[in-house]
């Protein structure tokens, strides 16, 4: 199994549970990656998939380079290219890479894979330049996996999008000649599909979808007490902040035990008011500006009773567009707390320590932690687009969230109104959105499906 990045966001995740729950199956992973920092860092491969077999390309030194002024895709081991085109950062955006950068890229990686050796089948995440040190190893039957960020950049460059990146067509043909290789290829949601099926003039129904899943015993629901969730909140935003501003330090947000008191009761009452919750990266589709716009409405209608904002996420020091704490500030809206980047296991906690989760993506690829909200009990605010349609209110009848038009801002503003006041349809689409992810979304199913779709690869191949 590969993984073209090191440690961070949603393909990691997908990565570790899909591994391990192939393990449990009885299939040989090897888990081969990249690797950012030292062993405890949450971006250290080994770290981050302990328990697995690892194999990874250190990207520390290049970083290094980066910090000195120097450019980190000349290292002996580059830095990975990113989908994301954002300034300032080590990971330039793919289209910005050169055709010497590009077999720099595979270099590295076929180096990487010589030395694990040939395995029965790949497992690729991502469409990127692993492909292409894939295809170097001779004729290996493999799996790609869409995860819907490549299918992002790949339509803007076709929308012309790109057009400042002179390269971007070069990597455009790469890309599309590594799909068109693959012996199977796998997409996280039906929109997803459909978005590669024309970008690749394939037919849709020849590409599998196999949904991301849900670890259903970690992300159960086990609701904390007022008590228990203000000493929770307590302990991430006052003992050890994490949120962030446009300087990217880790901390450099902080909050008192009044900027609690204010934020989290009703400041007519004193009782505790249900929390709203953001997951999520700082990127432009994942629309968290608007979202903080909207909360600012919310908050203008509700008064003393508008519940507490938390912005969790926003890896230290990316982001795209307007900085969201920069905007709360200008806008001079109370209530917005921010958490910053967390593990995995405090997550799920935080999940069970809120009322409602909310994500304005617009065509999120999938949306991985909408699931795992749902299967905590929470009903989820996302839009109209993406692969979020494949999960949310699938049954009209039985609605699990609320799904508003993708920009719409005055919508998403009053859709959280709605939700915030009313406990009781709160309670029954949380229930509703655990239902369907024990049925359909728990990572045990998901290891099934891929392990079929691995027998049947080899057997064709």
């Amino acid at each position: 199994m590969t993984l073209a990045f090191y440690p961070r966001g949603g393909g990691a995740q997908v990565a570790r549970y899909l591994a391990r729950s192939l393990g449990d199956r009885g299939v040989d992973v090897t888990l081969c990656c990249g690797s950012l920092g030292c062993p405890g860092a949450s971006t250290h491969a080994e770290t981050f998939f302990a328990g697995l077999t690892v194999r990874a390309l250190d990207f520390t030194e290049a970083a290094a380079r980066h910090g000195r002024g120097q450019d980190p895709m000349t290292a002996r081991v580059p830095i990975h290219p990113s989908f994301e085109d954002r300034p300032g950062v080590p990971d330039r955006v793919f289209t910005s890479l050169t055709g010497a950068d590009h077999r720099r890229q595979v270099a590295a990686w076929c180096e990487l894979l010589a030395s694990v050796g040939p395995p029965d089948l790949y497992h690729i995440h991502h469409l990127t330049h692993v492909n292409d040190a894939v295809a170097a190893q001779g004729g290996i039957p493999a799996v790609v996996h869409l995860h819907g960020t490549e299918l992002k950049m790949l339509d803007a460059i076709r929308r012309g999008a790109c057009g400042s990146r002179p390269h971007a067509p070069a990597w455009q043909r790469r890309l599309h000649a590594a799909a068109g290789r693959a012996d199977r290829l796998v997409a996280v949601s039906p929109a997803d599909r459909d978005l590669a099926g024309d970008l690749f003039g394939i037919e849709p129904a020849s590409i599998d979808v196999v949904p991301n899943g849900v670890d259903t015993q970690r992300f159960s629901v086990n609701r904390f007490d007022a008590y228990e969730g203000q000493a929770l909140w307590r302990r991430w935003l006052v003992e050890e902040p994490r949120g962030w501003n446009e300087t990217g330090a880790p901390g450099s947000v902080r909050y008192s035990d009044r900027d609690l008191q204010r934020g989290f009761h009703d400041r007519s009452t004193g009782e505790p008011l249900p929390v709203l919750l953001y997951v999520g990266r700082f990127l432009d589709f994942k629309r968290v500006p608007m979202l903080v716009r909207a909360y600012a409405a919310v908050r203008a209608e509700l008064g003393p009773s508008a519940p507490p904002l938390v912005i969790w996420g926003g890896f230290p020091g990316e982001w795209e567009g307007d900085h969201p704490h920069t905007v709360a500030t200008s806008l001079g809206v109370d209530g917005v707390f921010f958490a910053g980047w967390r593990d995995h296991g405090d997550l799920a906690l935080a999940l069970n320590a809120v009322d409602v989760f909310v994500a304005p993506s617009v065509d999120e690829p999938f949306g991985q932690v909408y699931l795992e909200a749902m299967a905590t009990g929470l009903p989820v605010i996302a839009t109209r687009s993406g692969g979020p349609l494949s999960f949310v209110n699938v049954d009209p009848a039985r609605p699990n969230g609320w799904l508003v038009t993708p920009d719409d801002e005055q919508e998403l503003a009053a859709t959280i109104v709605t939700a915030m006041s009313n406990e009781t349809e709160r309670e029954s689409r949380g229930r509703r959105g655990r239902e369907i992810v024990e049925r359909e979304f728990d990572w045990r199913h998901v290891a099934q499906r891929f392990e079929a779709i691995y027998r049947d690869t080899i057997a064709g191949s």
